[in-house]
């Protein structure tokens, strides 16, 4: 899809004609960086306690195994979303932190976050 503005691709999806598939659908972009089991989690952690430590969000996030935490951190490092840095110690100290893209996930997070608690609520 070429550059367009958000006001000229809300025309196209409004367009009968104009069908959706991976390569096209922005929401099917924001899912690939975001989604997942423990994605927003993790990422709702480091907004809420940055900068964070592995072994914090080891602990903080219950069920998920230290492979799969490793695999979900280095996929939203590489996709921009956070960053490491690791610092020259011993023991070995890694931080983790939203990068400037990262940050502009907040209000997003935010409102998932408030509307999921609204529907926790309702759901008592």
């Amino acid at each position: 899809m070429k550059n367009t503005t958000i006001e000229e691709y809300q025309s196209l999806a409004r367009d009968e004609n104009v069908v959706f598939d991976e390569k096209n659908c922005p929401m099917t972009a924001s899912m690939k960086v975001i989604g997942g089991k423990w994605k927003l989690i993790i990422l709702n952690l480091i907004t809420l306690n940055s900068p964070v430590r592995f072994t914090t969000l080891k602990k903080k996030i219950k069920g998920i195994t230290q492979s799969m935490l490793s695999l979900s951190l280095r996929e939203l490092e590489t996709d921009g979303i956070i960053e490491r840095k690791v610092y020259a110690e011993v023991p070995p100290r890694v931080e983790y932190t939203l990068t400037e893209r990262g940050r502009s996930l907040a209000p997003i997070l935010r409102s998932m976050c408030d509307w999921g608690f609204r529907n926790m609520l309702e759901q008592k």
